[in-house]
């Protein structure tokens, strides 16, 4: 879609918050100034979309957008994937979870450019058939600690690998990264089939996929928006926008 002011318009959903999740008991919706900050750095126009939207005002959203970021947060419902809830299960936004679901299925299905991270690849990968590890912690086995909680959000957990010759390659300009940042309890398990999954940590755990067919859907198990610092995190939002400007 082509827009006169020629900023690629870039939705990204938003959490919702009821009373009993924030400070003053109202219901809020909300959404990290990071993601919004690193997508006006690359030229982008941030659209936040509430997830409580009914389903014919979320589609009249979707259809004026140029890209979709799908942004980090609370824990995916296992019930999407056919699994009952673990006793390590964090909290859950139904809404969210319904809005980006719908999101998500659009816009693979139109190829629309999408950018996922952190939640936002469990959740394409859950939209798209796959499943995920309730806790990382509990059911794999690693020496690796993935929920950093307890640094600050640029604190680097690990060192990932990148496939040779994969577009997240290509975009960050090498194929392995010595550390990234960590802040997850879920992560995939079973890949959905139109994924390839081009990054991993050393545990195997998957840090990074790519749609197979060649249309721009990236999406990476760390927190890029807050390495800004880096070059190498920076091209991953600069490529993302110059795919929905395109």
């Amino acid at each position: 879609m082509s827009h006169s002011s020629g900023f690629p318009r870039i939705g990204i959903p938003c959490q919702y918050n009821d009373e009993t999740n924030t400070i003053h008991h109202v219901p809020l919706i909300s959404q990290n100034l990071t993601y919004v900050r690193s997508i006006t750095e690359a030229g982008g126009l941030p659209v936040l979309i509430s997830p409580t939207l009914p389903e014919a005002m979320l589609r009249s959203i979707y259809e004026d957008l140029d890209g979709l970021l799908l942004a980090g947060g609370v824990d995916v419902d296992p019930a999407l994937y056919g699994e009952s809830r673990s006793p390590k299960l964090g909290r859950l936004d139904p809404e969210r979870d319904r809005a980006e679901l719908k999101l998500a299925g659009w816009a693979f299905e139109d190829r629309l450019p999408c950018f996922g991270i952190c939640r936002g690849i469990q959740i394409l990968n859950v939209a798209l058939g796959g499943t995920l590890f309730q806790d990382i912690a509990t059911q794999v086995d690693t020496t690796i600690s993935h929920t950093r909680t307890d640094q600050p959000r640029d604190w680097i957990a690990h060192p990932i690998k990148i496939v040779e010759g994969s577009r997240l390659a290509d975009i960050m300009g090498r194929t392995e990264l010595t550390g990234v940042n960590s802040l997850h309890h879920q992560a995939i398990k079973v890949l959905a089939d139109p994924f390839e999954a081009v990054a991993e940590s050393p545990d195997g755990i998957v840090e990074g996929m790519e749609r197979q067919d060649g249309a721009f859907c990236i999406a990476v198990q760390w927190h890029p928006e807050e390495l800004l610092a880096r070059a190498s995190q920076r091209s991953l939002f600069r490529a993302f926008v110059e795919a929905a400007r395109a």
